[in-house]
């Protein structure tokens, strides 16, 4: 009878701590890509991760792709392109959006700016991830310089007052990239994604256009797109990315920071994210909310 007493008390006891401390909310993660392939390439393994686990995801192509192949453009092209994300997306349970500004002639404009402004405010966002602004391709440049100026205006009242303002701004961080100048990507935090990278090449084959068909880096004739098994795509895809998705040994000292040392020379494959100066300024605890990974 004691022992019955103690197991209803302590039923009750969890009962009444449940109804009085909330459950805590989903993270709501916004990624900003120049082309419908970015985002997919860079961060498509922590989306995964974070879709796992209940949070919420948005890919967002600032441009609509519709000169990425060198045998097709327009609106065909757009259409597919927007077609392969959203496969990827509804494939592991994250959204896609791809606005409607032409490939390879985005501008930063304040048209847009405001656009981006809408977007982050309306996905109540918590993190932003984007491309640093020293990149080879304008629309990559200047993807993030729109993502910049849009960091302290979504918590401007009166620009863009049609979608309410945040009142805490987001943080803002830039994905891995292998440019040096002016300065060389320093990650803050790196996300092993040893569990996931089998999905995120499965993910990156759903871009059939970009890579398979080589995208706007085709010699034009068909003949010559890519074919083959599952195993042969695989391989394929691993020799033009498998290089880049793997850890980097200067990172080492920052992934041991979450996972130790022992841990960190086993992780293979990792995904890193550097902090951008312009929002929210997060601590490493705060990291570890906005990457509930470890």
């Amino acid at each position: 009878m004691k022992h019955l007493y103690q197991i209803v008390l302590c039923i009750c006891v969890v009962s009444v701590w449940s109804m009085t401390v909330p459950a805590q909310e989903p993270l709501r993660i916004i990624a900003f890509g120049a082309h419908p392939d970015d985002c997919e390439i860079n961060v498509t393994g922590c989306a995964i991760k974070w879709a796992k686990m209940g949070h919420k995801v948005k890919l967002v192509s600032v441009t609509n792709g519709d000169i990425g192949h060198s045998v097709t453009a327009g609106g065909p092209l757009m259409q597919r392109r927007i077609s392969e994300v959203e496969e990827i997306a509804k494939t592991y349970g994250f959204e896609a959006q791809v606005l409607d500004h032409h490939d390879g002639e985005l501008m930063p404009t304040l048209e847009i700016r405001k656009e981006l402004i809408r977007i982050i405010r309306g996905w109540n966002a918590d993190l932003v991830l984007v491309n640093r602004p020293n990149d080879y391709h304008p629309d990559h440049r200047y993807t993030s310089i729109l993502v910049q100026d849009a960091a302290f205006m979504v918590t401007v009242p009166f620009i863009s007052p049609d979608v309410p303002h945040l009142t805490k701004n987001p943080v803002f961080m830039y994905w891995g990239d292998r440019f040096q100048k002016p300065n060389p990507f320093a990650p803050n935090i790196v996300i092993p994604v040893d569990d996931v990278i089998m999905d995120k090449f499965k993910a990156l084959g759903m871009l059939v256009s970009q890579f398979y068909e080589y995208g706007a880096g085709g010699n034009g004739d068909p003949a010559s797109f890519f074919k083959g098994t599952w195993d042969e795509q695989l391989a394929f895809l691993k020799s033009g990315f498998d290089r880049r998705f793997r850890m980097k040994a200067e990172w080492q000292p920052v992934l041991q920071e979450y996972v130790g040392a022992d841990k960190a020379k086993t992780v293979e494959y990792v995904e890193a994210f550097e902090i951008c100066e312009y929002g929210s300024q997060p601590s490493k605890d705060e990291l570890k909310r906005l990457f509930p990974f470890f």
